[in-house]
C-alpha cells in the first residue's frame, strides 16, 4: 500500500496559511496517485523545472522526490510587475508500504509531470494455496483392507 506523506505535513501548511493569510495558494507540488494492476502509479505537476533539477532517493520505504524551481532569465533592465510563481527547491516524502517494491521503481519526465511506476512485491501478490489433507485412522484401514 502506498501512503501519501507524514501526519504533520498539513499540520505545517495550516500553520503557514494561518501566519501569511496565503489561503488559496496551491501546494507548490501537487500529485495523484493510483494502482493499475500490479504497480502504483504517483504523477507530480512540476511545471517549470528541468530534468536536471529533479532528484529521486529510496531510503528503507521513505520515497523522496526533490525539485528546484529556478527563476527564469530575465533581461538586464526588465522590471518585474508580477511574481506570483513560487521559486526554489521543493520536497515531498511517500512512505512506501512493505507491499511495493522500492527496488524496481521506474521515472519518466514529460510535458512538466514527473511520473513514477511502484511495482507491488511478488510477495504480495495473491497466489493460491495447495491444501493436502491427512487420512484418519478408519481411512487408512480401509485403504489396507
Amino acid at each position: 500500500m502506498l501512503m501519501r506523506t507524514d501526519p504533520f505535513r498539513e499540520f505545517d501548511r495550516l500553520t503557514q496559511q494561518l501566519t501569511t493569510g496565503t489561503w488559496s495558494r496551491p501546494s507548490p507540488m501537487p500529485m495523484d496517485a493510483y494502482r493499475s494492476g500490479d504497480e502504483y502509479v504517483v504523477a507530480f505537476d512540476l511545471p517549470g523545472v528541468t530534468l536536471d533539477a529533479i532528484s529521486l532517493d529510496v531510503e528503507r520505504n521513505v520515497l523522496t522526490v526533490k525539485a528546484e524551481r529556478r527563476p527564469a532569465a530575465v533581461d538586464e533592465g526588465v522590471e518585474m510587475q508580477v511574481a506570483e510563481r513560487p521559486l526554489g527547491v521543493f520536497s515531498r516524502q511517500l512512505f512506501l508500504g512493505d507491499t511495493l517494491d522500492a527496488d524496481r521503481i521506474t521515472a519518466e519526465y514529460d510535458n512538466g509531470v514527473l511520473t513514477l511506476k511502484i511495482p507491488v512485491a511478488a510477495r504480495a501478490k495473491p497466489r493460491k494455496i495447495s491444501i493436502t489433507g491427512a487420512r484418519t485412522g478408519t481411512e487408512q484401514q480401509q485403504l489396507n483392507a
